[in-house]
């Protein structure tokens, strides 16, 4: 593989993963984003924990997607971080869902 296909492949991973995220970010009550990864969880708890003279943050997370484009699976069960470095979260906006009207019933 040449250096332009490796390119094109590396590009087609990551608007694949776009996509992805595009998708099924709805369904996730969190966004997540650590010095390392970014993810999508509907349960959060973020800690600081001291440790001497210092402190670290333990972040647990259940029903995950991992932003990798390497992982052949990214809905994982639980995630456990462990960093000294800053932690973002943000609540995404619940979004109602509706049916289109040409597939709603009549009552």
């Amino acid at each position: 593989m040449n250096e332009d296909e490796l390119d094109d492949y590396e590009r087609e991973a990551e608007l694949s993963l776009f996509r992805e995220y595009r998708d099924i970010a709805s369904q996730f009550r969190y966004v997540v984003e650590t010095e390392r990864r970014f993810y999508l969880a509907n349960e959060v708890n973020l800690q600081r924990q001291d440790a001497g003279s210092d402190f670290y943050f333990e972040l647990s997370m259940t029903d995950v997607w991992v932003w990798d484009v390497y992982r052949a699976d990214r809905f994982v069960k639980s995630v456990r971080v462990l960093t000294f470095k800053d932690v973002n979260i943000e609540e995404l906006s619940a979004r109602e869902f509706s049916l289109p009207q040409e597939l709603a019933l009549d009552e």
